[in-house]
């Protein structure tokens, strides 16, 4: 028996998101996002079929983080007639 984490929109009867064992993943939310306290609901599901779903609990709310571009870094500066143009390496390189 193996019992999968299953995930719901409260008041609704189809899962919204099926986890393995103990893990489950809410994705596609916006950034800045505030998911109150009781907007999802958890259960536990055995893939076996053996024990019922269990009973719902209430998943606690948070608020998804807004995601900041990276700061410019090994900027070159290069002098000109009334100023200067400045450029960075890719800042969407990955090391």
């Amino acid at each position: 028996m193996a019992l999968n984490l299953t995930i719901y929109k409260k008041g609704e009867s189809e899962a919204a998101f099926t986890g393995v064992k103990t893990k489950a993943d809410i994705t596609g939310l916006k950034p800045g996002t505030v998911v109150a306290d009781g907007d999802y609901e958890a259960t536990n599901i055995d893939d076996t079929g053996t024990l019922d779903e269990s009973d719902r609990a209430s998943v606690k709310g948070w608020t998804v983080p807004k995601q900041k571009a990276p700061t410019p870094g090994d900027l070159t500066v290069t002098p000109t007639a009334d100023g200067a143009e400045i450029t960075e390496s890719d800042p969407t390189a990955t090391d």
